[in-house]
């Protein structure tokens, strides 16, 4: 193996690690409430929630497509995407490591992870500008970033050509 599909496996393997923590920490806060005169700050409503917190509360009131939608693209995709691209980096055959590799490229239009942490940042940034409306960002925002970025560095880090060149005709 190069020390770019060196690169890449430790950059896969670290995007799991912050994977993890990213689904499971607290996420947002949003808090709504009310300025009653005399009385001050009324609050309406607070939640804050990880995804996996978020995709449960979205089953158990009902809201079942958009739970699923959230779990297939937040956590399934992603997960099976960097496992598919460890059997790419570690397979022996050549056209198996080819196929599974054009596999997690059409896939990985489908995740929608990039996509999810951009729309709780815009989430973030338009309920700051209201007075009646906070919203704050915690770590299991940052880690999911991270898992984003970092998912993306070892795909395009990833040498398949050298993979091919190492590989025996025999392997095909």
């Amino acid at each position: 193996m190069n020390v770019r599909n060196i690169i890449a496996f430790v950059l896969i393997i670290a995007s799991l690690l912050c994977l993890y923590p990213g689904l499971t920490e607290p996420m947002l806060s949003i808090r709504i409430a009310a300025k009653i005169p005399l009385l001050g700050d009324f609050e309406l409503f607070e939640r804050t929630q990880s995804v996996i917190e978020a995709i449960r509360s979205l089953y158990d009131f009902d809201n079942n497509l958009v739970a699923t939608l959230i779990l297939i693209f937040s956590v399934v995709i992603p997960v099976l995407k960097a496992v598919l691209l460890l059997i790419v980096l570690g397979a022996k055959k050549w056209r198996f490591r080819r196929h599974t590799y054009r596999f997690v490229s059409a896939i990985g239009k489908w995740s929608m992870a990039d996509v999810f942490v951009v729309g709780v940042f815009l989430a973030y940034l338009a309920t700051a500008s209201e007075e009646s409306i906070s919203a704050e960002v915690f770590v299991g925002f940052y880690y999911f970033t991270a898992y984003c970025i970092i998912s993306m560095l070892g795909i395009q880090i990833m040498d398949l050509r050298e993979i091919k060149k190492t590989l025996s005709p025999y392997n095909n």
